[in-house]
């Protein structure tokens, strides 16, 4: 073999390998003189593209009128025809069936007539499917945007390659003409006054540059030659992947109170969507994401990055309403508008009480899109639940109170009928102990009701805390109590310097030692006490330990409800406990109970170090 022959053949070897990498299909289709007509070549790339095999198709067993789509055959016919009849150029863009699905191609060839009379078109298929799907997309948004501004009372317009590629219509209204298409391919300049060509000349140059251009009043030549006083924003705009510039015309003629009218409106509707503080969302009418405003970013943390083209329900519907979410947009996609209370989740899982406006947008009797309207009313229900928790509190409150100074002052009133009966000769200092017993009661009710009111209402006030003196002035203070003087007490505090609240703290204490007093175990030789407070910058533990009768696990979740006596051992108002525990909760810290009926009970209270608040 010559050394031209081996590089000719190389040569048709790598035009082949670069054949058959092409991402299109090559072939050649031949029409004979006797009028029967079939492809003489295909790429290997054929079976992928068209889904059919290109043996199969050269063979000539399956007709080219099963292989194109029924709307596309007549003109597929009548272009490729032309084409051999004419001997010119073929392009088509259609569809083609392929086993699995329909795709849109583009195909092109060249009719080469042969000595023999026949015709070989020599051509490429390639699939435009994306590109397709791309310009329909692009129609969509279009369409969008109309039916968002083709209302608006002001004139909305926009302008790319020196020429008006859309008006609304109002600016047709305004600019008298009949209808879109006297506006649309017109320079904008053709309808400026000449006494304000200078600087709209200035200010397109600028907007298309990619600046904002504040509202400028200005007048304009309406096509009946009518001069009107308008007032001109422009933004920056992208059309169809071209530079443009997006404009709001608003007519000055009228009288003033039409011009304030109308200023509130454009104000409105030009920051209805993106500065609109409520989370607004736009869904297609699948109910996937086209856009959200930035009150939906803040309010839901999702940017529209991360939701645009998906489902919405998929990342803000709680896993348990998804059956409401998709039956929202279900009545929605169905022409009603709807408004409605539920919950949704946020991006970091926290969940917020909403309330749901949905909108249908509508376009030739067919829902397009929905739009979404979020509210969210989370600190509003919380003060609601938190309302009626404190109703209840109170209606509790008002009952127990009043029956537990009533009972008091009923023994007390007995006692002292029982003294005056005729005949009696009991000891008078008997019935004094005893009604002193009932005073000293009543006393102790008062003081816990009085504690809890201060507890709620009086501020958290930031002090260092001697956290010794606090416990021996507490235990000076209730050694009245029977068996207070028995209580052997271990204390180990921590020498570091805290800051909080010394009241809530000095009460806190003076709930639970006098429980540890009153609920000691009386079968036990020695009752105890044991406070070990451990001290850093940033907190305080008080562990608080006794070896009292202790709490069965049935009542321990309840002995911080109001007015809860969880020991028949216990004359008490039952708001201590109720009282550790708001304390706790109002200086920011938690409280955690541990006990075991008969062997006592332990308390782990941690509270943060307030020393910033000084």
């Amino acid at each position: 073999m010559s050394l031209k022959s081996g590089v000719t053949s190389q040569l048709h070897t790598g035009i082949a390998s670069m054949i058959d990498k092409l991402p299109a299909v090559i072939f050649e289709y031949a029409i004979l003189p006797d009028g029967s007509r079939d492809f003489i070549y295909l790429s290997p790339r054929c079976e992928e593209i068209l889904g059919v095999s290109r043996n199969v198709l050269m063979r000539g067993v399956f007709p080219m009128k099963n292989l194109i789509h029924h709307e596309d055959w007549d003109d597929f016919q009548l272009t490729s025809e032309s084409s051999i009849t004419g001997l010119k150029e073929w392009k088509w863009e259609g569809r083609v069936n392929t086993p699995t699905k329909t795709i849109w191609v583009e195909a092109s060839a060249v009719p080469s007539p042969q000595l023999d009379g026949s015709v070989i078109l020599s051509g490429l298929i390639t699939d435009v499917t994306s590109r397709k799907e791309l310009e329909q997309r692009q129609r969509d948004t279009d369409q969008q945007y109309r039916d968002l501004v083709e209302h608006l009372p002001m004139g909305v317009a926009i302008y790319t390659d020196r020429k008006l590629v859309y008006a609304n219509g109002y600016a047709v209204y305004m600019m008298g003409a009949t209808d879109e298409d006297e506006l649309v391919g017109r320079d904008v300049m053709d309808f400026v006054h000449p006494d304000f060509q200078e600087i709209v000349l200035e200010r397109v140059t600028s907007v298309m540059r990619g600046a904002t251009l504040s509202p400028l009043e200005q007048r304009f030549i309406r096509v009946d030659g009518k001069v009107i006083d308008v007032e001109v924003t422009a933004y920056p705009f992208q059309y169809h992947g071209k530079r443009a510039a997006q404009l709001l015309v608003k007519d000055l003629t009228d009288h003033k109170q039409t011009q304030a009218t109308m200023k509130k409106t454009e104000t409105l509707f030009s920051q209805l969507f993106h500065s609109s503080p409520m989370a607004i969302t736009m869904l297609d009418d699948k109910g996937n994401v086209v856009q959200v405003n930035k009150g939906f970013e803040e309010l839901f943390g999702y940017d529209i990055k991360e939701l645009k083209g998906k489902g919405l329900n998929q990342y803000i519907v709680p896993e348990e309403l998804e059956a409401e979410g998709n039956d929202l947009n279900s009545l929605v996609s169905t022409y009603q508008v709807i408004r409605t209370e539920s919950i949704r989740k946020r991006k970091d899982g926290s969940v917020l009480t909403v309330i749901i406006y949905g909108v249908p947008v509508r376009m030739e009797g067919t829902t397009i899109g929905i739009f979404g309207v979020y509210v969210d009313i989370t600190e509003r229900k919380k003060v609601e639940e938190e309302l009626k928790i404190r109703n209840t509190e109170l209606d509790n409150f008002v009952y127990k109170v009043s029956h537990d100074l009533r009972a008091p002052l009923s023994s007390i009133l007995g006692l002292v009928n029982l003294a005056k009966m005729p005949d009696n000769d009991d000891n008078p200092h008997m019935y004094i102990d005893l009604i002193g017993q009932k005073v000293e009661q009543l006393d102790h009710f008062i003081s816990d009701v009085l504690s809890h009111s201060k507890n709620l209402k009086m501020d958290v006030k930031v002090a260092k805390v001697n956290f010794k003196g606090l416990i021996d002035q507490t235990f000076t203070n209730l050694s009245h109590m029977k068996g207070a003087g028995e209580i052997r007490k271990k204390i180990t505090i921590t020498d570091k310097d805290f800051y909080s609240d010394p009241w809530r703290i000095a009460e806190i204490f003076r709930n639970l030692i006098s429980n540890a007093i009153k609920y000691r175990n009386l079968k036990l030789a020695e009752s105890a006490i044991e406070i070990d407070i451990s001290l850093d910058h940033t907190h305080c533990t008080i562990v608080f330990k006794d070896n009292g009768i202790g709490i069965s696990a049935a009542n321990l979740s309840k002995i911080f409800d109001m007015f809860y006596r969880a020991s028949e051992q216990s004359e008490g108002s039952g708001l201590g406990l109720y009282i550790v525990k708001n304390a706790v909760d109002k200086m920011g810290g938690e409280v955690i109970v541990d006990s075991e009926l008969g062997k006592g009970t332990t308390f782990r209270i941690s509270l943060p170090n307030l020393s910033h608040y000084r």
